[in-house]
């Protein structure tokens, strides 16, 4: 192996490694808000508290957003445009949606069959991702969101007799197809301006759920539970958005959702800690299986010669990578943002289903 290519092998990796970090830590900061708001939920209706978390997060980034722009910091990422609108309109319409579909579902199953059933997310999404996106998805790959999965299901049920298939479980199934779709729509969006994105989509999902909230007539005026709900919104919806975003960027959706899979056993060992909830058998048996499905998922390497066609796009990006390979009127050192085209090119190297690798196999 040359030098050029070692060094590119290298980075390639790092890139990867620093993705999956950056996923486990959106997991991490999501994982927070099930104890916290199982608490909230004894003083605030469910669906003003869905319309906070969401409107917590778009103002909170929001502010950042703001600050960044009073201090002069220099804005690396592309912003939105009229071309994203499709995707825009889908993943704030189906951030409402699935919500209201998964409190439906409640009304007509049990907690734990809608927690049993709520694992579908990561199959959705990665089906979605693999049929109607095109994302590559390898048999090692497979494997480790099968594991995942499993493992998922098995912290999310106490008693697999007591599951059962109701009208309620179509909700709750239709609720998990809606995050499937809305993850995919995030994907396509990854390449620009994350906090921008997270405004947008707080702000508008916020909204919506707040005018259904209206309508169904779930009110509080207890403003320090309104208030922690909002900061819970920014930190554990808003930063975690933030990070799951800019994670899809480089692991596509179908690998960032295995990798948020690990929000729930962030959640159990949290209210461990909290709520002095016991740890059960079950949950270091699912534990294993799902440090065994990350394993697959990490050392996942997929190489093979591949045709870039030209495209013409704008987004953060450096001249490292292989692929941005255009030249500037005068240097530009480091990472920057604006329009720029990629001529074809055929080579081989080590690459994960990003924006730069929708191709087909």
């Amino acid at each position: 192996m040359g030098f050029t290519k070692l060094k590119n092998h290298f980075k390639g990796s790092g890139i990867k490694y620093k993705s999956v970090g950056i996923a486990i830590l959106a997991a991490l900061l999501y994982g927070i808000s099930s104890p916290i708001s199982k608490l909230l939920l004894m003083k605030l209706p469910p669906t003003l508290m869905a319309a906070l978390l969401y409107l917590g997060a778009g103002f909170g980034m929001g502010g950042i957003s703001i600050y960044n722009i009073a201090m002069k910091k220099k804005q690396l990422e592309a912003k939105m445009t009229v071309k994203e609108v499709p995707y825009i309109v889908g993943m704030i319409l189906l951030d409402i949606a699935a919500p209201i579909l998964l409190m439906l579902g409640l009304t007509m199953t049990t907690s734990s069959n809608a927690s049993l059933l709520n694992n579908f997310e990561i199959v959705a999404t990665s089906l979605i991702a693999l049929f109607i996106f095109k994302e590559t998805i390898g048999k090692r790959m497979w494997l480790a969101i099968s594991l995942i999965t499993i493992s998922s299901i098995i912290l999310s049920v106490s008693n697999f007799s007591s599951f059962s298939f109701s009208i309620g479980s179509i909700f709750v199934l239709l609720a998990c197809l809606s995050w499937g779709f809305e993850n995919n729509c995030t994907r396509m969006l990854s390449l620009k301006d994350p906090m921008q994105i997270v405004v947008v989509k707080g702000v508008g999902s916020g909204i919506g759920s707040l005018l259904i909230c209206f309508m169904l007539k779930e009110y509080s005026n207890n403003w320090l539970y309104i208030s922690i709900a909002l900061l819970l919104g920014f930190v554990a919806y808003g930063l975690s958005i933030f990070f799951y975003i800019r994670a899809q960027r480089d692991l596509g959706a179908a690998r960032t959702s295995a990798f948020y899979a690990t929000a729930p056993f962030i959640g159990v060992i949290i209210s461990w800690i909290v709520l002095q909830e016991a740890i059960t058998e079950s949950f270091l048996i699912a534990l294993v299986i799902m440090l065994i499905g990350t394993y697959f998922a990490v050392s996942e390497d997929h190489k093979h010669k591949h045709v870039h066609m030209i495209e013409n796009h704008e987004h953060k990006h450096g001249h490292y990578d292989g692929h941005h390979n255009h030249q500037h009127e005068y240097e530009i050192i480091g990472e920057h943002s604006h329009e720029h085209t990629h001529d074809a090119l055929e080579h081989k190297h080590t690459h994960l289903p990003d924006l730069h690798h929708r191709h087909t196999h």
